[in-house]
């Protein structure tokens, strides 16, 4: 009897095993761009490096003129052994990110040729030195001085020029390189870069698609929607008083204010001639939370009494919220994003799962676009079926 077990189980190995290795080497239809930030614990063995296309190590950034690691000996052996992971997928392409938000020194950095050329060049030796297959360019924003950087009117044509020295650079380099920047997911950004100018010299626009509302808005609302949310669905909400006082705030400088969300500002970026296999949406590993949240629609789009929490990681969301100690999960089929309402807590959180992540990746393959990227690896669930997951079940399966 234990014999025929025993053959029993060998024909079921033999038979499955060969199947599951082909399904892992199926060439994925998308780019799966994740960005990451080494752990505390960081174990690169353990990093899921097989259901990527890309991983975007963050971060370096312009010191003194030039691309660094601000602690190069505890990051740059953590990269190393990052790159050493391609044993395991040599198909995996291993960037480097630059900049990040409230990282300063791009402004000046690409003000002058002389400048742009030290910059690059620290830019090719650095990727020369850690065998890197790209590089991310992460500034927030040209033109813009958000938390406080350093901003210009020149940062416009600037950008451009930063990023047609990168990629000539580059092309000189033995190994083929991707060059990528992160953009934002509303439309005030793409006035201050020559956006088709700029799509000239990268492979592709990961579209910052999260953080569309930020900690301190006094009404909640989805801060990584993927559908497209018009004036008409919000009209019935307590919001829509104050979205109109920000329409009339960016009148007054010129600008049409709109609610966010993948759809909307991906439609815009194709309007303004983007190629749609350039585009890369963005999918949040990670939510925020409000408190003090009126109970009227389960707390959509309604007043709040601050920031619960900046920012949480799924991997808390999902052991702590997700639909347990009094959190409710509801869907809002317009904007196809989830949330969370506490109300006995008055505790409101806009985030991604799984069913969220599966959709945007999805629209990407349906839309034709270059793929999908996500804010940031570590923060998913070190359980079975987390986030990333579920991006790469929808590649694979296209449905």
């Amino acid at each position: 009897m234990k014999i025929q077990f025993l053959s029993f189980a060998l024909i079921l190995f033999f038979a499955c095993t060969p199947q599951k290795a082909e399904q892992e080497k199926k060439e994925l239809p998308i780019a799966i761009m994740a960005y990451y930030v080494p752990e505390k614990d960081y174990r690169p063995e353990f990093v899921p490096v097989e259901q990527l296309t890309h991983i975007i190590f963050s971060f370096t950034n312009v010191i003194d003129g030039e691309m660094k690691f601000r602690d190069p000996d505890d990051a740059g052996p953590k990269l190393q052994q990052l790159v050493m992971q391609k044993e395991r997928n040599p198909d995996l392409k291993v960037m480097i990110a630059c900049g990040g938000w409230g990282a300063d020194g791009f402004s000046d950095m690409s003000y002058t040729a002389e400048n742009r050329q030290k910059f690059v060049e620290s830019a090719i030796t650095f990727i020369e030195e850690y065998q890197l297959d790209g590089l991310d360019i992460d500034w927030e924003y040209p033109g813009i001085p958000a938390a406080g950087t350093g901003a210009r009117e020149e940062d416009k044509q600037n950008f451009t020029l930063l990023m047609k020295e990168l990629r000539e650079a580059l092309d000189k380099l033995d190994r083929p390189q991707t060059l990528t920047f992160a953009s934002a997911g509303w439309k005030f950004y793409y006035t201050n870069i020559e956006l088709t100018e700029v799509m000239k010299y990268v492979n592709f626009m990961n579209v910052m698609t999260y953080d569309q509302i930020g900690a301190n808005t006094p009404f909640t609302g989805h801060h990584t929607a993927l559908g497209w949310i018009r004036d008409e669905d919000l009209k019935e909400y307590p919001v829509w008083e104050y979205i109109q006082k920000r329409k009339d705030q960016m009148a007054e400088r010129g600008f049409t204010w709109e609610p966010r969300s993948v759809e909307s500002i991906i439609s815009y970026c194709i309007e303004e001639g983007v190629s749609r296999e350039q585009l890369v949406v963005g999918a949040a590993f990670y939510g925020r939370a409000w408190k003090g949240v009126h109970p009227e629609s389960n707390g959509l789009y309604q007043p709040n009494g601050g920031s619960y929490i900046g920012w949480t990681a799924y991997q808390q969301i999902r052991n702590e919220f997700e639909n347990i100690n009094g959190f409710v999960r509801y869907w809002d089929e317009v904007a196809k994003a989830p949330y969370l309402f506490n109300s006995t807590d008055s505790i409101w959180i806009s985030y991604d799962d799984t069913v969220s992540v599966k959709l945007k990746t999805r629209y990407a393959m349906d839309e034709g676009l270059g793929g999908i990227m996500f804010w940031q690896l570590g923060n998913d669930t070190k359980e079975d079926n987390g986030l990333l997951d579920a991006i790469y079940e929808a590649a694979q399966s296209g449905d």
